[in-house]
Formats: C-alpha cells, sequence, structure tokens
C-alpha cells in the first residue's frame, strides 16, 4: 500500500499511566529501573514525535505529575486522564482536547514505549495514513497496533490493547504496510523487547539507562579467562 504525501500537520495523543504502574510486564528485567525506564520511554518517543516535520504537537494523557513536568519540558502539552476509564477512553479525551483548540485537527495516538523512534520513519508513517480517513500501524509482533491516525473530522475510535490489529482493521481502519519503519513498530514491554529496540538505536535517556542482558556463554567466557 501506498499513501498520499500531504502537508499535513499532526497532533499526536500519546498516553502515559502513573509511572508506579506502567511496564508491570519489564519487572523482571528492569527490576526497581522499571518506573524509570519508563519514564525515559516515553521522554524519548515524545522527544522523537516533536522533532518530526509532519508532528504539530503533541498532547500527553497521564496523572503522573513527575512524567507531566518532564514531558511539559519537552514542549508537549499534557493533560490529567479525566475519563480515569482505561487506555482508549484516555486517547479519546485526549484527542477532543487537541481538537478542542484546533476542531480541523488530523491527530494519531501513539504508544508511549517507542524509545527508538526515528522521525523520519514516523514522518513516512504519518504521510501514508494522512491519505486515509483512517489508518493504523501494526507492531514489530504483527498483533498489537503501535499507531492510530484520524483524519480531520473523522473520529478516532481507539481499540488498542492486546490484538488490536485487527480490531482496528475490522473497524475499517487502513492497515499501513510500509518497510523501513521498525522503530515506529518496536513498542518495549518485555526485557527482549526492550533488547530488539536497542538494536535499532536507543532515545539518548532510555540509552543512559539500559543494561544489556549477561549471557551465559559471555559470563563463562570472562570467568574462564580469570582461571
Amino acid at each position: 500500500m501506498r499513501g498520499v504525501v500531504t502537508n499535513t500537520a499532526w497532533t499526536l495523543v500519546v498516553p502515559l499511566k502513573p509511572l508506579g504502574a506502567a511496564k508491570s510486564r519489564l519487572a523482571a528485567a528492569a527490576g526497581p529501573a522499571r518506573p524509570a525506564l519508563a519514564l525515559a520511554f516515553a521522554l524519548d518517543t515524545v522527544a522523537g514525535a516533536l522533532a518530526c516535520a509532519a508532528v504539530r504537537d503533541v498532547v500527553v494523557v497521564t496523572d503522573d505529575a513527575v512524567a507531566g513536568a518532564r514531558l511539559v519540558g519537552l514542549g508537549a502539552r499534557v493533560v490529567p486522564d479525566a475519563p480515569a476509564a482505561g487506555l482508549n477512553a484516555a486517547l479519546a479525551h485526549g484527542a477532543r482536547v487537541a481538537r478542542g483548540g484546533r476542531p480541523g485537527a488530523a491527530v494519531a495516538a501513539m504508544n508511549a514505549d517507542l524509545p527508538a523512534l526515528r522521525p523520519p520513519e514516523l514522518q513516512r508513517v504519518l504521510e501514508n495514513a494522512s491519505a486515509f480517513p483512517r489508518a493504523f500501524l501494526a507492531d514489530a509482533a504483527g498483533i498489537g497496533t503501535t499507531l492510530l491516525s484520524a483524519a480531520p473530522g473523522v473520529e478516532l475510535a481507539p481499540a488498542f490493547g492486546g490484538p488490536s490489529r485487527a480490531r482496528h482493521s475490522a473497524s475499517g481502519a487502513v492497515e499501513i504496510e510500509l518497510a523501513g519503519v521498525e522503530s515506529v513498530r518496536r513498542d518495549v514491554d518485555t526485557g527482549a523487547d526492550l533488547a530488539a529496540a536497542a538494536l535499532l538505536g536507543l532515545g539518548p535517556r532510555t540509552a543512559r539507562l539500559y543494561r544489556p542482558p549477561v549471557r551465559v556463554a559471555d559470563t563463562a567466557e570472562r570467568t574462564a579467562g580469570r582461571l
């Protein structure tokens, strides 16, 4: 599928749980560093989005005061999760807030856990999305969704969580099928996901916290060297 390149200026809506509850599946790999990593993911994601020429602004929906202050410092607009009714309600709320100031805004919901996000790759995704009323990008696993877009005047209708690729497709959204946009697909839920993101190149905040997993073979080689 090929979209049409346009000059659409996008507002991205990014949801972020309170850091104490964020990225629970990463606990086994990250330990006590999990909340700090969740914040680093969000900061690198939002910084990458704001560096994308197709992005006009970013609205972050979060009730975490620490994360909110840091994200405002990057240039994002932070709004509280007023519905407090889960991920999709938060995204719909963020889209309404964005369009409250700009009724004709093109909006896209995007995950907050894309620490390898590359602005040129995001631009390609958004340029393709602009050809359709609603469009989505599947995650690296091919099961979930990392980005869902809605053209001006079109409801976002998010259905994130679990097998959302199938749900978004069934809702009429067009799947964006692009090669070379791995950084926009690579969300991070587990230690293996984080290692895969590291191979793409982590953003600076995540990179400062990332500790590559130690392989058994590496440990054996170091031990043998001391004998």
